[in-house]
């Protein structure tokens, strides 16, 4: 009996620790925002990996794999962003220590706004052929791996 009633009141009191630590954590102004939009990111990253390790023959081709990974990108391209993206939440603001954006990002606006229109062209054409053979992840990820370098270099501070 103890053990039933000790386990659960133990998962309650650490979730509620773990929860009140990451509370704490969220003392900048734009820190959700940074969040959400540096998960888009993750995901970006780890699909683009799937992708990129079956095109340099790192990984085995999967047909299924490819699709879903490609498939997963353009998803991710067309995500509504406009919340993630306010003005203040860059690296120029000394509260946003866990940001490379650069501020260049409003300054220049809307020209981020092309940058991720390219993204999403790129990803929808890579989704629409993952799936017929490693040569066609080749032949479309380049213009993928442009579309985020060109919005890094223009708008990502350098990794310190």
């Amino acid at each position: 009996m103890f053990g039933k009633k000790i386990l659960p009141t133990l998962l309650v009191c650490g979730g509620l620790i773990i929860s009140t630590v990451g509370m704490a954590a969220d003392e900048g102004p734009h820190d959700k925002q940074i969040q959400a939009r540096q998960s888009i990111f993750k995901l970006f990253s780890y699909h683009i990996g799937i992708l990129g390790a079956m095109a340099k023959g790192e990984m085995e081709y999967n047909a299924e794999l490819a699709t879903e990974a490609a498939k997963n990108l353009e998803a991710a391209s067309k995500l509504g962003q406009s919340t993630l993206w306010p003005p203040g939440s860059d690296n120029g603001n000394p509260e946003n220590a866990k940001t490379r954006a650069l501020p260049a990002i409003w300054e220049t606006f809307p020209d981020i706004v092309d940058k991720a229109a390219d993204l999403e062209k790129a990803t929808t054409a890579l989704a629409a052929v993952a799936g017929d053979g490693v040569d066609a992840i080749r032949a479309n990820i380049g213009d993928v791996g442009a579309s985020c370098k060109a919005c890094h270099d223009d708008f990502r501070a350098k990794k310190k």
